[in-house]
């Protein structure tokens, strides 16, 4: 039988402690994280002022919104595809700089039809940086301890939101053009070519394209970092035989080891964008229409967005320590019944309640969910079937506010937040019934990482 060559990459990243070099690749990605955040409510924050000044009507906005979710299906399977065959050092790159320097343009827009050409643009790359980095997380980090530093990433990348907010709120009433300024904002994330030349390639990438010196090279360097810091390092389990492999490209659809979880996954990201955007989206809205005054309206969903990045937080406290299936049922649930409870009463303080519940259970399930979806494939489809996965549930809520306009004018407010309960009880069902789960490998590489530093102590594998 014909040796294949192996660097045994994922064994031996599995096996070493948190370094310097772990908390340098998690900054640099919380950094491209927190401008996502900070760029992908840029159109909504400064959409008011467009319309006056442009004469625009609410059917533009809508359907500036609406390509905008196409665009970021349209990114991240374009990305997904492209990380699969370039590199996820490289095309994290690319998709970080494609979404800055659409946002930049955006400054320069004459007509809402301009902005919004800029903004699908826009969108399309923070889609794709999106997935790009959860998969570099994936393939760079123990796998004992992914899923708390992609939490870790999340907690620091949602503060882009409020910070954005609070520049907007600041420079958009200083002069009729002054609204571009948040756009010149959103385009700053270009300086994540700063954290570029430290960062490595993924030696699991790099091994899966048959570029052995190159993934033994960058293994190299890191295990001499994690020995420095932490002294000799265990031996790494030895690979087991793999199958045939499959060749990267939509071709793997008609594999069902990469099917199968790419459908759920799907299923997961489908049920969590119309869940979350039908929320997030249509609560002032709907709060004003039944009487709360607009001003009250926003100020009572600004206090529950408080609990976005505390909800990052919690998945970092948990993701690791238990099964990440079971995780995201429970928070799904638990989000169903506090965006429930929250169309059932119109108490403020219950309405602050619920929805900070409901904000907080949310991200927590983003930042699980970024954990789960890219342990459920090989190397070789890790990234596209993750992306492709993710695009399908942005471009569901190409329709979902029409959805939800449909359900809230035939048959009341009340049923908008039951559907949306559905929609997150349906993704908690279908994952409790069908999604498989990954923690027993992540005890056995935590494992092989805390087994002795004796006699079979290595600082690295020829």
């Amino acid at each position: 039988m014909q040796h294949i060559p192996t660097t045994n990459a994922a064994n031996r990243l599995d096996r070493l402690p948190i370094t310097k070099f772990h908390k340098r690749t998690v900054l640099a990605v919380a950094f491209a994280y927190f401008f996502e955040f900070a760029d992908i409510n840029t159109f909504a924050i400064t959409a008011p002022v467009v319309r006056e000044q442009w004469g625009a009507d609410v059917d533009h906005v809508a359907y500036v919104t609406s390509l905008s979710f196409v665009g970021m299906f349209i990114g991240a399977v374009v990305a997904g595809g492209l990380a699969d065959r370039l590199g996820r050092k490289r095309t994290l790159t690319l998709t970080t700089l494609w979404f800055t320097v659409w946002s930049f343009a955006c400054v320069f827009a004459w007509d809402i039809w301009s902005l919004g050409m800029f903004r699908v643009l826009t969108s399309a790359g923070l889609s794709a940086m999106t997935v790009v980095a959860v998969v570099y997380i994936s393939e760079l980090f123990p796998s004992a301890k992914r899923g708390k530093f992609q939490a870790y990433a999340i907690v620091v990348g949602i503060c882009g939101t409020p910070v954005t907010n609070l520049i907007a709120s600041a420079v958009v009433p200083m002069s009729d053009w002054s609204w571009r300024l948040v756009y010149l904002w959103g385009s700053l994330g270009a300086l994540f070519l700063f954290f570029v030349r430290r960062l490595e390639e993924s030696p699991q990438w790099l091994e899966s394209r048959g570029r052995h010196e190159e993934a033994e090279a960058g293994l190299a360097r890191i295990e001499a970092l994690a020995a420095a810091e932490h002294g000799p390092l265990p031996e790494p389990q030895q690979p087991k035989p793999k199958g045939p492999s499959v060749k990267p490209g939509l071709g793997m659809l008609k594999d069902k080891k990469f099917l199968y979880p790419t459908i759920l996954l799907s299923v997961l990201w489908i049920t969590q964008t119309i869940g979350f955007f039908g929320y997030s989206s249509w609560a002032p809205t709907l709060l004003a229409a039944e009487g709360v005054s607009v001003e009250d309206s926003i100020f009572y969903v600004a206090l529950t967005t408080v609990g976005a990045p505390l909800g990052s937080f919690l998945a970092a406290m948990v993701t690791d320590r238990f099964e990440r299936k079971w995780c995201l049922v429970v928070f799904g649930l638990v989000i169903a019944a506090s965006g429930l409870l929250y169309g059932l009463t119109f108490t403020p303080v219950l309405i602050v309640v619920f929805g900070f519940l409901v904000n907080l259970f949310e991200r927590g399930y983003t930042a699980l969910a970024y954990a789960y979806a890219p342990e459920l494939y090989g190397t070789e489809g890790r990234s596209l079937g993750t992306s492709i996965a993710y695009g399908l549930g942005r471009l569901s809520n190409a329709v979902g506010p029409l959805m939800i306009a449909g359900v809230y004018n035939g048959i009341g407010y009340q049923a908008v937040f039951m559907v949306i309960a559905g929609t997150w009880t349906l993704g908690a069902l279908v994952l409790a019934l069908f999604g498989p789960a990954t923690r027993r490998r992540r005890l056995a590489a935590e494992a092989a990482e805390t087994a002795g530093t004796g006699p079979k102590a290595v600082t690295s594998t020829p």
